[in-house]
């Protein structure tokens, strides 16, 4: 028998459909992939050393809790990234690494998703479009989605405020994303505080992916757990009740490949995500973990790559005008472009220009059918700048 979850509720994965869209089509001779959110940018030189340096490491069992290092250097980061003071963030307690934060935010569902609520299925709000891996977390947990548009119209946040009474009494679990996957929309202090209250107070937990925080056009985006500590009640309860961050190396340092990340938030919860990942979680290799430590506690290479997406994002601009309704985003490494059909200029854009991009409407549901996602396409600025120009060149040329 095979689990019905995954055969009825879960869709062929976007880049399964996007294989399957254009497989009729003959492969470009130059071809650019710009659908994958890969930074194709190296890792910096000297994470790579410490990882040749520690391979000795790896006939050991790795921690699962992590090294005391590596949860040392996470908590010394979020303190100076978002203004906490010492002695807040324990790193025993609120923090736990994990094997990238597609890890993360799939177990999150098992920890949050009791087998009913309010006498009924749990729900679990998903922004829509969103990162797939919330709903394989929600659905294989049992829980049911209920998707929150997150469009132009609502300046691509969901409105948590128009959710009815009853659906929130359901609600176990709240995904965010921000700066969101993929429209690279940001969540404000106030947006942030007011989701934490509401989620307090219907008993739900808030999970916010901040994978691409370091990544950002303007000023730097608030975080949740900023936003849970400039909170004035918590009820005598720990700061970060019911709050959970994600974050990842994947962006912010092009590792993707290293598969390193970390939860932080509520202990209660961190606590149980570890007893989840020591069951059935992925230990981070030492070498590995050395390693993060030591991007975790560097930030020129940050500021490098952030400053590269910066240029690319200029140049964009220059090049598509208002092409596709072109905007720049808040944050993250992506265009989110209003092309009017997202699957047929996919199609037309590998065929005739060699540059392979992701159809919007791959990354969300029909909601009241419509999908909010179809009119775009997604476009991944991962190359070198002279390589995005090429690929932006072709793509400004066919739209």
């Amino acid at each position: 028998m095979i689990n019905p979850r995954l055969e009825t509720d879960l869709n062929d994965y976007p880049f399964a459909r996007l294989g399957a869209l254009i497989a009729d089509l003959p492969v470009p001779a130059q071809p650019i992939i710009m659908s994958v959110g890969e930074p194709q940018g190296p890792v910096p030189q000297f994470a790579r050393d410490v990882v040749s340096r520690d391979l000795a490491t790896s006939n050991r069992y790795p921690p699962n809790q992590g090294t005391p290092d590596l949860c040392a250097a996470i908590v010394a980061w979020l303190q100076r990234r978002y203004g906490i003071a010492d002695g807040v963030l324990d790193p025993a307690r609120h923090v736990l690494p994990l094997a990238g934060s597609k890890e993360g935010v799939f177990a999150i569902g098992t920890v949050a998703v009791p087998p009913s609520k309010d006498g009924a299925q749990p729900i679990v709000m998903i922004p829509n479009p969103f990162y797939q891996v919330y709903l394989g977390a929600a659905v294989l947990s049992g829980g049911a989605p209920v998707f929150m548009n997150a469009d132009a119209g609502n300046g691509f946040m969901p409105d948590f405020d128009s959710v009815p009474a009853d659906t929130w009494k359901r609600t176990a679990l709240v995904y965010l994303c921000s700066p969101g996957n993929p429209q690279g929309a940001m969540a404000t202090l106030p947006y942030l505080q007011k989701l934490i209250d509401q989620c307090r107070r219907h008993g739900a937990i808030l999970a916010i992916d901040e994978c691409y925080a370091e990544i950002y056009n303007g000023a730097a985006p608030a975080g949740g757990l900023q936003a849970a500590l400039a909170m004035d009640e918590t009820g005598g309860r720990d700061p970060f009740a019911d709050v959970v961050v994600f974050h990842s190396l994947s962006k912010r340092s092009n590792a993707a490949g290293l598969r390193s990340g970390f939860v932080a938030g509520d202990p209660k919860i961190v606590a149980m995500m570890l007893r989840w990942k020591t069951y059935g979680g992925v230990q981070i290799p030492i070498p590995i973990q050395n390693a993060s430590a030591a991007l975790w506690r560097d930030e020129a290479h940050v500021e490098t790559i952030r400053g590269e997406y910066r240029a690319k994002f200029q140049l964009a601009k220059s090049i598509l005008h208002n092409k596709g309704g072109y905007f720049t985003p808040d944050g993250g490494f992506f265009l989110w472009l209003d092309v009017g059909d997202g699957q047929a200029v996919t199609r037309r854009l590998w065929a005739e220009g060699g540059v392979k991009v992701l159809p919007g409407g791959y990354l969300a549901r029909e909601i009241d059918g419509v999908n909010p996602g179809d009119r775009y396409i997604r476009v991944a600025l991962v190359h070198d700048l002279e390589t995005t120009r090429t690929a932006i060149t072709r793509i400004a040329e066919l739209l």
